[in-house]
């Protein structure tokens, strides 16, 4: 019985020896950081290595964006009332100012207005001639308090209706110094800028709601609104620069800075809206184009090594370091995309290292 308990033991020791060296063969998954011995000379002359020097990394988010008009820089002109159109004072292209007459339209409307106004004139000058009148009167003892109470109400009254009237007639930017009664409508623009679109017809007849017949913008600079993603909100801030890239003009960047980052998340795109300003002078960028804007963050020195130095486990990645001429660690990391080429490698690795960038994947058939 105990040359059989003997025996036994001697076997299940020998088994458990030949299933250990079974698991640590070719399987690299199971040996985190080993050191693995290359005894061939042919082997070890296709291996190549670099030594790791941290250098500079701003990581990047591109995403797509339209090319927007500010809207303090952009005027849709319609006619305030029903009328029709008696004169064109613009053209396409043309520059105009704060002010500048757009078109002159002629209407029953502005003509009650500019009636309206001088009545409620003629009424408060009446009222305050009978005012001064009454004053004079009580003065000279032949006028009562209550006459002169009564002039002085039916003056504020007046003074009331007239000074409506000439609130209403700046709506329309008149000058009630300069108004002659019956003339028409000079529709001004109300801001700076460049008439952008003109649809305006001579003898056109406009009702009241009728689409604007002009536009002026102001295209010196505009804003680029992108989406930003749910993830990458923190990443980016106001006032952060940003690189805006043209379809037809891929080779050549312009530079903007973030104005505004939108408040609120789209539950469908899971994002929000980032507006970025960019300067415009040349006019190269038109209202309604697409672009790619690419956001960096602030540049931190970091480990990168290229793509192909990267090992893939089944849940880990990991590369290989020489330690001497023909001794190599196989070096568990924790790696992130940098860009098609380049990974940045956030633990594992040291400056100084010198990593496998050629021949690593002979290393992964060696027993260490």
């Amino acid at each position: 019985m105990k040359h059989f308990l003997l025996f036994f033991g001697i076997a299940l020791l020998v088994s458990c020896r030949n299933i250990n060296k079974e698991d640590t063969g070719s399987n690299t998954e199971s040996l985190p950081d080993s050191i693995l011995t290359v005894s061939n000379p042919g082997l070890e002359s296709k291996i190549k290595v670099i030594r790791i020097i941290p250098e500079p990394y701003c990581k990047k988010i591109i995403t797509s964006g339209v090319v927007k008009a500010i809207p303090n820089n952009y005027a849709a002109i319609a006619s305030p009332f029903s009328g029709r159109i008696t004169r064109s004072f613009v053209c396409l292209g043309q520059k105009v100012d704060v002010g500048s007459p757009v078109f002159e339209i002629s209407s029953p409307v502005f003509f009650e207005a500019g009636k309206a106004f001088y009545q409620a004139k003629q009424e408060m000058l009446l009222a305050e001639k009978n005012l001064k009148r009454q004053q004079d009167l009580l003065k000279n003892g032949v006028g009562t308090q209550k006459d002169l109470d009564e002039a002085e109400v039916n003056f504020e009254l007046t003074k009331r209706d007239y000074e409506n009237s000439i609130a209403s007639l700046k709506v329309y930017h008149v000058n009630s110094d300069e108004l002659v009664l019956g003339q028409p409508l000079i529709v001004r623009s109300p801001i700076s800028g460049e008439i952008v679109e003109n649809n305006i017809v001579i003898g056109q007849y406009l009702r009241e709601d009728a689409d604007p017949v002009a536009i002026v913008a102001e295209l010196s600079s505009i804003w680029v609104i992108g989406q930003l993603k749910e993830k990458d909100i923190t990443l980016v801030h106001e006032s952060d620069e940003a690189e805006i890239r043209l379809t037809g003009m891929a080779d050549t960047p312009i530079k903007g800075t973030v104005f505004h980052i939108g408040e609120i998340l789209d539950e469908d795109t899971r994002s929000v809206q980032v507006y970025v300003l960019s300067k415009n002078n040349d006019r190269v960028m038109k209202p309604g184009m697409f672009v790619t804007t690419t956001f960096s963050e602030s540049p931190e020195n970091v480990i990168m090594i290229p793509s192909g130095s990267l090992f893939q486990a089944e849940q880990s990645s990991f590369v290989f370091l020489r330690l001497s001429n023909n001794k190599y660690l196989r070096r568990t990391v924790d790696a992130s995309s940098a860009d098609s080429n380049r990974v940045i490698i956030r633990s594992g690795l040291n400056a100084g290292d010198e990593i496998v960038t050629e021949g690593g994947i002979l290393l992964t058939d060696l027993k260490n």
